[in-house]
């Protein structure tokens, strides 16, 4: 089983042992939209120009971009979207069509 693969599993799992079932979809974007905040909230004041409150200071980073990961996990398994096979693809699209682009992109040097 590859890396996506398992962890959609493991997000299937933990909802028919732990959730009750999973939130609809609607709820979920709107939950990964809150979750995505809170990623840009950490990175903003303590990445960005922004300057970080001390009730913020303790936030943990990976715990919010894990946050993230689980929703987007749960609206994956919810739509019976295969990540593995969409970012396999999309590695693929991507690595044919920016190569060169990157390479030759003065600002990256």
């Amino acid at each position: 089983m590859k890396p996506l693969e398992s962890l959609q599993a493991t997000v299937d799992a933990w909802i028919q042992n732990h959730g009750v079932r999973y939130f609809n979809e609607l709820t979920n974007m709107a939950q990964l939209t809150e979750e995505v905040g809170e990623v840009a909230r950490i990175i903003a004041r303590r990445y960005g120009e922004q300057s970080e409150k001390e009730s913020d200071k303790a936030k943990d980073l990976g715990e919010e971009l894990s946050d993230v990961l689980f929703v987007l996990l749960c609206l994956a398994n919810q739509t019976d979207t295969d990540l593995q096979e969409a970012f396999d693809k999309k590695m693929d699209v991507k690595t044919k069509r920016d190569h060169d682009r990157h390479q030759n992109n003065e600002k990256l040097k």
